[in-house]
């Protein structure tokens, strides 16, 4: 068995060169042109892209940029002008991430979902953010919670919840705090531990504030208006010199919309 040396490789690998290049120069004045940019792209199959960058199938300079990869630049270019997802506090902080791909992955799928909310990823953007000698971002805490936080990994325990599920009409109109993470999760926003009061308290205004039509003359004219379609019982009890605070003469727990006598209420 003859044994190449390196000089024998580099010999092999030059004559191969060179063949290519006269069979391609050949193909040429034949009229035979060699194949296009898109199609040497085709010869890379990293999985097919999402239905909303499906147009780009076929031109990857779109997005990526020789040695660099994925380019933030050309994401910008396309998405930097979306003036509603720039305006939406939950969303604001796209402004200043400067990292798209690490959430928003492509060639998943084209029935992949780029908008799924992964706050692991979040936070890695925000610990590079801050490693690179820039100022922390809004959305890490200045402190993090305890890394054996029940509901958080420790990479999501760096956020800071609430800047961005903190909205100027918050659910719960920042009665419990900040901390949102004393009662939520990531992985979904309900809370399975959670055990509403018994059915007989008449102290819901503690949690539950009033609507705004509930302090207006709405509340006379067409709230009171609903229970009238229920029972006298429920007339006399709801009806009358009822408050706005006594929410329990009127609503039920099992839905807000649930009223006495009445049933499940379409309001609108």
């Amino acid at each position: 068995m003859v044994q190449l040396t390196l000089k024998n490789w580099a010999q092999l690998l030059g004559l191969t060169v060179g063949v290519v290049a006269l069979l391609v120069a050949s193909l040429v004045d034949f009229g035979i042109r060699p194949p296009t940019v898109a199609t040497w792209q085709r010869q890379v199959r990293p999985g097919h892209l999402s239905a909303a960058h499906a147009m780009l199938a076929s031109n990857c300079a779109a997005c990526h940029t020789p040695v660099m990869g994925v380019d933030v630049a050309k994401c910008i270019s396309c998405h930097g002008g979306n003036k509603t997802l720039l305006a939406r506090q939950p969303t604001a902080f796209h402004a200043t991430i400067g990292n798209c791909a690490a959430c928003h992955g492509e060639h998943q799928g084209r029935n992949a979902n780029l908008r799924t909310m992964d706050h692991k990823a979040l936070a890695r953007v925000g610990i590079k953010f801050v490693s690179a000698g820039k100022e922390t971002p809004q959305y890490l805490l200045d402190e993090q919670l305890p890394a054996d936080h029940p509901l958080l990994t420790a990479l999501e325990a760096k956020l800071n919840c609430a800047s961005c599920h903190n909205a100027k009409f918050a659910p719960h109109f920042g009665l419990f705090g900040k901390n949102c993470a004393s009662c939520h999760g990531t992985a979904q926003w309900t809370i399975p531990k959670f055990q509403h009061p018994s059915v007989l308290s008449i102290s819901c205004n503690q949690c539950h504030k009033p609507p705004p039509s509930h302090l207006m003359m709405h509340f006379e004219m067409v709230d009171k208006g609903v229970v009238e379609q229920g029972t006298v019982e429920d007339q006399i009890c709801c009806g009358g010199n009822v408050l706005v605070a006594q929410c329990y003469k009127c609503h039920q727990t099992t839905s807000w919309n649930d009223i006495k006598g009445v049933g499940f209420y379409k309001h609108h």
